[in-house]
């Protein structure tokens, strides 16, 4: 079972899409788009993916890239 990295469509809209994207070329990774993702207020706010549960905030979709790959490796699950 693949680790499983969610979006917010309203995200994708202001700016995650670039990481989404970035992410969906590891074919480990199991990347899922929702209408909402209930982070209301994180998501007006950061640039966020949920990873395994856990959200994840970054400034850019580069930084967001990275800081996913990052959880993914200290919590094994990579």
């Amino acid at each position: 079972m693949y680790p499983v990295i969610e979006f917010c469509i309203n995200n994708l809209v202001s700016g995650s899409q670039k990481a989404k994207e970035e992410l969906e070329k590891d074919p480990d990774l199991d990347v899922i788009e929702y209408g909402c993702t209930s982070f209301c207020g994180i998501c007006s706010q950061f640039l966020f993916a949920i990873v395994d549960g856990e959200p994840i905030m970054a400034d850019t979709p580069d930084e967001l890239v990275d800081k996913v790959y990052d959880f993914l490796e200290e919590n094994d699950l990579i």
